[in-house]
């Protein structure tokens, strides 16, 4: 290949030549690979270190110095469907400790909201914390944020809104719409289920509220603009009292957290209907499903499990039909987000 054709080629374009060239040249080391599309130095560290991003590519390490890439061996080539389904399990964990890092952020606010908020270790003006036991107090500051807020308001719920609640919800949408307020609302799947909860949904939607819905929804949540938040003290007791902060020092940060959440979340109206979950998977299975998954062949399934190919064969048509997916890939992606390729899907079977 001549220097001006490699040159023609830039950033991801010579990362995805270095790749199709590995594939088809198995055995090939990567500076052989790259010599022959004549790359610089700074275009093989380049392409190197976006095809490892990927997960594409993996190198074996010199044992001279643990942190360099081997250079005379070749580099272990990761299918582009396996590769992808290993970046989803590792974004995954992320959230999870995400979730996990605020839970712990919501337990260090509760000791805040106390002794030292109060005792006036951050200037009143800039942050308000306090803890609200008292019903018609809780009703009072929702009833106060009608007219207060001026650009967006935004609602989390762990379950359905109770029914004497229904018509007066309905009425603050039309009141905030009229005004230009955007009005967001996130909800558990299961509430989509109640019959007179779909009807009020489907009345919210019509009314310009932005409603999505989501597996898993950490708390019941109110925030508005930058400076207020309303949300339980223990987010797995409703009845518990509520920490009612005011100031964009604190809102903000439960507003990073709610994004985060409304991202992940399913729009209205696009949300799976009584998706599949896998719970009538048998052992063998799920057995064949996480090897699937974690890109063994169906040769190699076939000597682990003590069986046929033909037999994995339909094996792994079972799997697709009960998660209802279209292709093996597909069955992978939705294997990793209901959860059944983790630690607790395989004490489940897998």
């Amino acid at each position: 290949m001549s220097r001006n054709a490699a040159v023609a080629r830039t950033g991801s374009e010579q990362a995805l030549a270095v790749y199709q060239a590995l594939r088809s040249r198995p055995g090939a080391t990567f500076d052989q690979v790259a010599d022959r599309l004549e790359l610089t130095a700074e275009e093989r560290e380049r392409c190197r270190d976006e095809l490892v991003s990927l997960g594409l590519t993996a190198f074996p390490v010199d044992t001279a110095s643990l942190d360099t890439p081997s250079a005379g061996a070749a580099p272990v080539v990761v299918e582009p469907d396996v590769a992808l389904l290993r970046l989803l399990r590792r974004e995954r964990d992320r959230l999870q400790e995400r979730l996990a890092a605020t839970s712990r952020a919501h337990t260090a606010l509760e000791a805040l909201a106390g002794p030292f908020l109060r005792a006036g270790a951050t200037p009143r003006g800039e942050i308000e914390v306090e803890i609200v036991d008292d019903p018609r107090r809780i009703r009072c500051s929702l009833t106060n944020l009608t007219n207060s807020v001026r650009t967006a308001v935004h609602f989390m719920h762990t379950g359905s809104v109770r029914r004497e609640e229904l018509p007066g919800e309905l009425a603050l949408d039309r009141q905030w719409a009229d005004r230009g307020i955007r009005i967001r609302a996130m909800y558990s799947r299961r509430a989509a289920s109640v019959p007179e909860m779909a009807q009020h949904l489907e009345e919210r939607a019509a009314l310009g509220v932005e409603i999505r819905f989501a597996s898993v929804v950490p708390m019941s949540m109110v925030l508005a603009d930058e400076n207020f938040a309303l949300l339980p003290t223990d987010p797995h007791d409703p009845s518990s009292a509520a920490i009612l902060a005011r100031g964009p020092g604190l809102v903000r940060s439960y507003l990073a957290l709610y994004e985060y959440c409304w991202t992940a979340a399913a729009p209205y109206g696009e949300e799976e209907a009584a998706e599949k979950r896998g719970d009538g998977l048998s052992e063998q299975q799920r057995a064949a499903l996480l090897m699937l998954a974690s890109g063994i062949k169906d040769e190699q399934i076939a000597r682990n499990l003590g069986v046929s190919l033909r037999t994995v064969s339909r094996l792994l048509s079972e799997v697709m039909q009960e998660l209802g997916a279209a292709s093996r890939f597909e069955a992978g992606v939705k294997a990793s987000r209901l959860g059944l390729l983790d630690a607790e899907g395989a004490e489940r079977g897998i």
